[in-house]
Parts: structure tokens; C-alpha cells; sequence
């Protein structure tokens, strides 16, 4: 009995066709490359994605379709890293996750043919891993869109994308209780609001089991730094427990940052308890002390953050609106607490009185 051919290899010429232009497409996108690598890239990303939706060969021979096509891809371009199985289907996820979306956002094909043509321009702009861990972590195009601007706007490295959006970046980004309305211009405040956020997830602190309160400030205060300074808007650090002398009385306040965008220094306050309306008196005034010793005639007024364990949020929107300073209010939020490994070896002194009577036993003996 003669042996069936498999039907993935008994593809029609429309698929050889298609082929054919495929290897042109890539050649000729590989010569670009030299000018413009990842847009380039992009693009023809976008488009394998575009015919292999549109043509729909996947649902006609099944999972198999993948393997066979980055076989025969890779055949003609063993150099490339982009046409493995997985990758292929990415690709195809990249266009339809867009499309997709962009057609429930714009049921209109005149208004969607316009968004569409904005959003390729807006789409090849960050590097291919980036893109595929925002289409497929995203729920909205909206989402994937911010993302994606908050990227090339940072330069943030795909460990960093990743972080901010398992940190609910885009849900809490803007959200602060604050006075920034009342207090500064329209354009400083919009870009406050959207640098501030009403929740930090603070992931992976070190501490001792019986850790005390000091101990967790200075993990949160740490990772606050560093989180803020990888957020990539414009955050730079000064100090933490920046002194001010006023008048002979000495006081400091927790964290002291200068923002770039805003021209703004930024006064952070840490703490590990709920929010009480009394804690706004202390940041008030900690933004004066900045503005009459530090902050120089170009930089504007100072900004006050004040993050705690947790807030009510309609009494700390009732305390800032009677402050004269520019006031934010969030929360943090412990993830992950690693236990500290405290030393498992023992002191030198330790050693000595286990061993010294030993060593003493064995001389005695070798001398008998």
C-alpha cells in the first residue's frame, strides 16, 4: 500500500507564490536594515503577521503550518534569528492584537483607516521584545499604546517594562490623591500627576524574620530610590536625611529628588503607618525649608510625596486641598519580603574555643 503524503507538504501554488514573495520581501528588508534595523524589522514583522492572518493558512493546515514555513524560511536565511515557529506566531499575534483591538475601538473604516495609519507610525519605534511582552501582557490598545510611548519616552530595558507593568504602571499612573490643580500651572500639573503614582509596589525586600520598623523604612526607602531613578521621568536623586538648619533647630526630611521635566526638587516622605492628616503639616513644611535653602531662582516651587502603608483616600483629598504647597499622597506595597540569611559560619573566637581544646588533646598525645 503506498504511503500517503503528508498534506503539509502538498501545499497549493498559492502558498509557493506567497513564499516566493516572502524571501523577496525579507532579502529586501535585510539591505535596509542597515539604515533603519528596527523599523525595518518591524515593519516586516508586521506585514508577515498582516499575510499570515489575512490568507489564514494556519487554520487550513493547522499547527504544522508554523513548522513548515520557518523550515523553508530558514532555509533561505539561516543567519536570521526571527523565523522560528515561535516567533512566527507572534508576528501574527503583533498585527491581529492591534487590528483587533482597533476595530472595537473604531467600528468606522474611515476613521479606523486613519487610526491605522498613526498607529504603524507609532508601532515601530521600540525593539521587537519589547513589543511582544506588551501584546501580550496588554488588555486594551490604550494600554499597549501608553506602554509603548512610556518605552521609547524612558528608554526603559525590557526587565524594566516587564516590572512596570506587573506593577499595575498603567491602572495607577496619575491616580495620587493631590492638590497639583490647585497649587501649580496646568501644564506642571498634568505632568506631575503622570509621573506620580497612588500606588508602589515594592518588590523583593531582605529582611530579618524579627525585622523592627527602623529596619523596614530603610528596605522601603532603598528600593523607593531605586524604582524611582529606573522609572526613567526625569528623577534625579540627591540624598536621603537631607539636613536643614533653620535658625539653629535642625530637621531632615527622608529623601530629597530633583525632577528634570519639572524643574521642581520633590521632597519624599516614608512611612510605614496609615495616613493621618497631621503628616501633611510635616511635608508642608519641609517643601518651605527647600525653597528658602535649596532651590535656586530657575527651579519652581517644590513638590511634597508622601507615601504610607495605607490612606483613606477622601480625608487625604480633604487634607491636601487646604495646603499652599504642591502635595501628593500614595500608598506602597509589599509583594515580596525575602528572609535574610544570617551567617551560618561561626566567629573566629567560636572556632578557637571548640578546636583550642582538641588541637591541645592531640599535641599531648603525639608527645606521649
Amino acid at each position: 500500500m503506498a504511503n500517503k503524503r503528508n498534506p503539509i507538504e502538498v501545499l497549493n501554488d498559492e502558498y509557493r507564490d506567497w513564499l516566493r514573495q516572502l524571501k523577496a520581501n525579507i532579502r529586501s528588508a535585510q539591505i535596509k536594515a542597515s539604515i533603519a534595523v528596527n523599523e525595518e524589522m518591524l515593519i516586516l514583522y508586521w506585514n508577515i503577521g498582516k499575510d499570515i492572518s489575512n490568507k489564514k493558512m494556519d487554520a487550513q493546515y493547522g499547527s504544522r503550518f508554523f513548522e513548515k514555513l520557518s523550515r523553508d524560511l530558514r532555509s533561505d536565511f539561516p543567519d536570521a534569528q526571527g523565523f522560528s515557529e515561535t516567533n512566527l506566531k507572534y508576528m501574527k499575534r503583533f498585527y491581529q492584537f492591534y487590528t483587533e483591538k482597533m476595530l472595537l475601538l473604531a467600528p468606522d473604516s474611515i476613521i479606523r483607516h486613519q487610526l491605522g495609519d498613526e498607529l504603524e507610525k507609532t508601532l515601530f519605534v521600540i525593539p521587537w521584545r519589547h513589543h511582544v511582552e506588551i501584546f501580550t501582557r496588554s488588555k486594551s490598545i490604550e494600554e499597549a499604546l501608553f506602554f509603548i510611548e512610556k518605552t521609547k519616552e524612558n528608554g526603559w530595558s525590557r526587565a524594566m517594562l516587564v516590572n512596570m507593568m506587573k506593577t499595575k504602571f498603567f491602572e495607577t499612573q496619575g491616580n495620587t490623591v493631590n492638590n497639583f490643580s490647585l497649587t501649580m500651572p496646568k501644564n506642571d500639573s498634568e505632568c506631575a500627576r503622570q509621573i506620580l503614582k497612588d500606588t508602589y509596589k515594592l518588590d523583593f525586600l531582605t529582611l530579618y524574620e524579627d525585622y523592627e520598623e527602623n529596619d523596614l523604612h530603610k528596605a522601603l526607602e532603598e528600593n523607593l530610590i531605586k524604582f524611582l531613578l529606573e522609572l526613567g521621568t526625569g528623577f534625579a536623586f540627591v540624598g536621603s536625611h537631607v539636613p536643614f538648619v533653620v535658625n539653629g533647630d535642625e530637621f531632615e526630611c527622608d529623601m530629597l529628588f530633583y525632577n528634570l521635566k519639572l524643574r521642581r526638587y520633590i521632597v519624599v516622605e516614608l512611612k510605614v503607618v496609615k495616613f493621618e492628616p497631621e503628616l501633611v503639616s510635616k511635608l508642608n513644611f519641609y517643601c518651605n525649608a527647600v525653597n528658602h535653602l535649596i532651590k535656586d531662582d530657575v527651579d519652581k516651587d517644590t513638590i511634597g510625596l508622601l507615601i504610607c502603608s495605607e490612606k483613606n483616600d477622601l480625608v487625604a483629598q480633604w487634607t491636601v486641598e487646604n495646603s499652599r504647597e504642591p502635595v501628593g499622597i500614595s500608598t506602597y506595597e509589599l509583594t515580596n519580603i525575602i528572609p535574610a540569611v544570617k551567617n551560618i559560619f561561626p566567629e573566629t573566637s567560636e572556632i578557637e574555643n571548640k578546636l583550642g581544646p582538641i588541637l591541645h588533646r592531640n599535641r599531648r598525645n603525639k608527645r606521649k
